[in-house]
């Protein structure tokens, strides 16, 4: 991506929204805490310069190769999507409060009744637990079903995810892929 933001652009860009990638029966709907504001911006998900999810998605062979955000329409093929619990973007995740998580929450479960994904999976074990208000299984398969659909949680794929390096955030993704086919 040769497009760099401005900081006025940045700033601006607070409170705006991303469209999801989305259609009806997916395999795996992903699912982030918000957008940051350079993905607001940019208008591509996991865009900002040090987010590892698409590098993840390629380690872990949900894609055929490295694609770039603004590729992002290119997962629906795939049967893959891309949504947030929150849809507004945020300089920090921590500046979203809980009640706003749990709003998020109840706003996916009707995203994902009506687009019935087999999996949901979000990106994160505390957004799971502030979204819905369950105690994380860790990483891994929950016992929380969404109509039909299975609910997985992952590691979030910020480049601030020291816990889980490049190697083994693929290997955690590796498992929904062959969980899913």
């Amino acid at each position: 991506m040769a497009y760099k933001p401005t900081k006025e652009e940045l700033a601006v860009a607070v409170g705006k929204t991303v469209p999801d990638v989305i259609t009806p029966n997916l395999k795996v709907l992903f699912c982030g805490i918000n957008p940051s504001v350079y993905t607001a911006v940019v208008k591509y998900n996991f865009a900002r310069p040090g987010n590892r999810f698409w590098p993840t998605l390629f380690a872990s062979g949900f894609t055929p190769r490295l694609f770039l955000p603004e590729e992002q329409q290119e997962l629906l093929s795939l049967g893959f999507g891309i949504t947030n619990v929150v849809d507004r973007a945020t300089v920090a995740a921590a500046d979203l409060s809980k009640e706003e998580l749990k709003q998020g929450g109840e706003q996916l479960a009707q995203k994902v009744l009506q687009y019935k994904p087999q999996v949901l999976a979000l990106l994160g074990i505390s957004v799971y637990q502030a979204a819905f208000g369950q105690k994380c299984k860790g990483v891994g398969l929950q016992d929380l079903m969404i109509g039909t659909t299975q609910v997985w949680v992952l590691p979030n794929p910020s480049g601030l995810n020291a816990h889980f390096p490049p190697r083994r955030l693929a290997e955690v993704y590796r498992e929904l892929r062959a969980y899913v086919g």
